[in-house]
């Protein structure tokens, strides 16, 4: 079976718009929470969310094509453009023939749900003669992203979008690992992109119960593992990486990041929004990506927990860790603590504060937790606070979405 290297990393995030800028914020302990701008929240229980701040299609985008992307796909192109600088390729100077063999899996959750409201909303003003935008189904449908991406850079090979609610983009690095295992791409773009912070998603989490409604105090909103969360912080970006055959990296001098040992998936089976108590999905999807990395617990040195400030949420997971790392102590953060929560481009965020971890050896904190939550199972090392030094040379990623969806991505130093 075919290596897999990590060679190229982009990101748009609450916290930057840069790897760089990214990794430093998260390292120093910095909240990307505030007021929602976006639209008037005024009326909904909660106000805030974790934005991305300063973003500038025209930066990336031709003016005259950004009409044609919804702000999601934007997004992607964004944080892959920065992923293929990093990984120094030059799609260009590659013969045709050569990019039969490069392809995209691009998540989302939601896809272009903006555009989607924007369309509705136009419609009901209007006198009810049904007049849409062209570019409205090309700029709503999820896999448009995708899509796009192999356009900008003429690529044909494997081509199409996952969708498994906030594990989408767990699954699509997943996904583009094994068709480069089978030997279906020498090269895969993988990653995720959200921009779902619009009237009906903040509406419907607050329905759900999901969300905080911690208005008086944002930054301190998303606090996993305290015994007083009260739901998660919504955010947007994206994450982009650069997955390779690890000798076709080799051969071209390419710097490897990190190599991608494991995935494991999994369903709770449970609920359509709830996670079972025992944590059972969470322990089989780090279960098999442990099998396949044909690795043993004890070698992780760090789990990146999906952890989104919900309340049972946050439990179910930590026992399946607990289960999976028995007696080990095992360091455990929750990232989301500052960025919020990406929904489906969350596992490609975390996946590249993983993979700098281990470049690093820092583990990055929680912050905002003050009183841990008595029913967190014992035997497990959370960090909490400031981040901390640690030599690491396996970081194991989770994620997790609405419908029992499972992912688990597990990273080896190099």
């Amino acid at each position: 079976m075919k290596r897999v290297a990590i060679t190229g990393l982009g990101a748009i995030t609450p916290l930057g718009n840069s790897v760089n800028e990214f990794w430093n914020n998260i390292i120093a302990g910095k909240s990307g929470a505030g007021p929602i701008t976006k639209f008037d929240a005024s009326k909904f229980k909660t106000q805030f969310a974790c934005e991305v701040k300063g973003f500038n299609a025209e930066d990336y985008i031709e003016k005259k094509e950004i009409r044609k992307y919804d702000l999601y796909t934007q997004y992607a192109i964004a944080a892959t453009e920065e992923a293929v600088k990093d990984a120094g390729l030059d799609f260009t100077a590659m013969p045709k023939t050569e990019r039969f063999d490069v392809g995209v899996i691009w998540a989302s959750g939601n896809g272009g749900i903006g555009t989607f409201e924007e369309q509705l909303r136009e419609f009901h003003s209007g006198d009810g003669t049904p007049r849409f935008n062209p570019f409205f189904i090309p700029k709503m449908i999820v896999d448009i992203a995708a899509g796009v991406l192999s356009i900008r850079y003429g690529l044909h090979g494997p081509n199409y979008a996952t969708v498994s609610a906030c594990a989408s983009s767990n699954t699509a690095i997943i996904a583009a690992a094994d068709t480069i295992r089978l030997g279906k791409a020498t090269i895969m773009i993988a990653g995720g992109s959200e921009a779902a912070l619009t009237p009906s998603s903040i509406g419907g989490f607050n329905a759900a119960q999901a969300l905080s409604k911690n208005n008086e105090d944002p930054q301190g909103a998303s606090r996993p593992f305290d015994k007083n969360r009260d739901g998660f912080v919504a955010g947007e970006g994206a994450g982009a990486l650069i997955l390779e055959d690890w000798d076709y990296a080799v051969a071209r001098g390419a710097t490897i990041y990190a190599e991608l040992v494991g995935g494991g998936m999994a369903a709770d089976a449970y609920h359509l929004t709830g996670t079972p108590a025992d944590g059972l999905g969470a322990e089989l999807g780090m279960r098999r990506a442990l099998k396949e990395a044909g690795i043993s617990p004890d070698v992780v040195g760090y789990v990146n927990a999906h952890a989104t400030s919900t309340g049972l949420g946050d439990i179910g997971e930590l026992t399946g860790i607990a289960k999976v790392f028995e007696g080990l102590n095992v360091s455990v953060t929750a990232t989301k603590s500052m960025t919020g929560h990406l929904l489906g481009a969350a596992g490609a965020i975390e996946s590249i504060i993983s993979i700098l971890s281990l470049k690093h050896n820092i583990i990055p904190g929680t912050i905002n937790t003050k009183e841990i939550d008595e029913k967190v199972p014992v035997g497990l090392n959370l960090i909490i606070g400031a981040s901390q030094k640690a030599e690491l040379n396996y970081v194991l990623n989770n994620t997790f979405g609405f419908g029992g969806h499972t992912a688990s991505t597990l990273f080896k130093k190099v």
